[in-house]
């Protein structure tokens, strides 16, 4: 295998010589060899390198470069001495497999997977790197020994989401609210300024995908691209459709389709907890210091955020809720529903919804509590009431079944009994 590491803002003499140290080591001599005169040159010495390597080994040998687009800076040749190694001998060699990675998602998008050039219709295969889901989040905590229980592995979540670099920060003891106090409370915390290098390091004119994150981020049950677009003061042409591509292909925004509605009605919705939170609670408040997130948790302003930040959670995790109502198997359209009120009628909202092919919909529910989750009795009216404008609105026939989706379960009540058909605990999604 070789493999090598592009530097962000290291000059082309100094990524030259990384590349002639990774060939050392792949060719398993002690001292490299000084550094090729240009990217031409050094993809030439790879080639003779794994021509002998072929020749000596069996199997696949792999070729793997590491944040392509630091490789690939302006007037390196590094793209053109790659389109030429693989077209002209790599393509035509079976047990070589080339792997390129890059996190800046828009170069990446616009170089490799959409080239015109010489890259053009070679990808043969794209791996996206998603984050965690909340199973392999605590699966990875308890790897690392950290065995929180299900409710704080879902604080945690919705407060910084699935990434494992993150995620690594997490130390054996503390609590959640700790965790989330010197990570992202804290000046020296991983996650007190990472919005601010985080898009940055991602796209080109970020600025722009900052403005949009920003917007989703007051509307939180989602905008129509015209919305969008109104919001920011934009017209209807431009970038902005690869903006959005860009966003989505790395996680942060997601589409909702309403129900009954097409492609051209969906809604974007910021999918990305850890910006969530940061433009709610990190850089609105600008507290530091120990205990903040304890002092905030219970507040109003905390129980609205973990109202929807749990909604978030829950629609990223709808495979697993499908899993849950044993209808994994079912042919399924997952989907929200908006009715807006007028003098007449309540406006109401659902934000999932589960359209199945046995003739039944799941309209979801979901609530985020310390202890079991109570229905009142307005709350039991308010769930009658979004069924019948539901199926008042769409005039489906097809039977409805209210679920909720909670962190700690519905206590029995006479009023669980009379509207709840399903209820769903947040440890099946894991």
């Amino acid at each position: 295998m070789f493999e090598l590491s592009g530097v962000s803002e290291a000059t082309l003499r100094q990524q030259l010589a990384n590349f002639a140290h990774q060939l050392a080591v792949a060719m398993r001599v002690t001292m490299p060899a000084g550094p090729p005169v240009g990217w031409a040159e050094a993809m030439g010495l790879l080639r003779q390198h794994l021509e002998s390597a072929l020749l000596a080994r069996k199997g696949k040998l792999v070729v793997f470069f590491d944040e392509l687009p630091w490789l690939s800076s302006r007037r390196s040749g590094f793209l053109a001495a790659l389109e030429h190694f693989w077209n002209s001998w790599g393509s035509q060699q079976g047990r070589l497999v080339l792997v390129v990675c890059g996190s800046a998602a828009s170069w990446m998008l616009d170089h490799v997977i959409k080239a015109k050039g010489g890259l053009h219709n070679r990808v043969t295969r794209r791996l996206r790197l998603l984050p965690f889901t909340l199973g392999e989040t605590r699966a990875y905590l308890k790897s690392r020994h950290i065995d929180l229980d299900t409710y704080q592995v879902v604080e945690l979540y919705m407060a910084m989401g699935g990434i494992p670099h993150d995620l690594k920060e997490l130390k054996r003891g503390e609590s959640a609210a700790q965790s989330i106090d010197r990570i992202c409370f804290r000046e020296d915390g991983l996650l007190h300024d990472e919005f601010n290098i985080l898009y940055r390091s991602l796209f080109e004119h970020a600025e722009r995908h900052e403005s949009v994150v920003r917007a989703l981020a007051k509307r939180v049950c989602g905008l129509s691209r015209q919305e969008l677009l109104e919001a920011l003061a934009l017209p209807s042409g431009g970038n902005v459709s690869s903006i959005l591509e860009e966003l989505e292909v790395c996680g942060f925004i997601m589409q909702t389709r309403p129900f009954g509605k097409t492609k051209k009605d969906a809604l974007f919705r910021l999918s990305d907890e850890y910006s969530l939170f940061f433009l709610q609670w990190i850089e609105k408040k600008r507290v530091t210091g120990n205990n903040v997130w304890a002092t905030r948790r219970g507040t109003p302003a905390w129980r609205a955020w973990s109202g929807y930040a749990f909604e978030g959670v829950c629609i990223r995790h709808t495979d697993a809720i499908k899993r849950a109502l044993g209808v994994a198997g079912v042919e399924t359209t997952a989907s929200s529903w908006y009715r807006k009120g007028d003098s007449d009628t309540r406006g109401a909202q659902i934000d999932l919804v589960i359209d199945r092919k046995d003739m039944c919909i799941n309209l979801c529910e979901m609530k985020f509590s310390e202890s079991p989750f109570t229905i009142d009795k307005a709350y039991a009216q308010v769930l009658k009431a979004k069924v019948e404008s539901f199926r008042s609105t769409t005039k489906t026939r097809k039977a409805l079944f209210v679920t909720l989706i909670t962190t700690n379960g519905v206590k029995p009540n006479e009023h669980s009994r009379s509207v709840v058909d399903v209820a769903v605990e947040v440890g099946a999604l894991f």
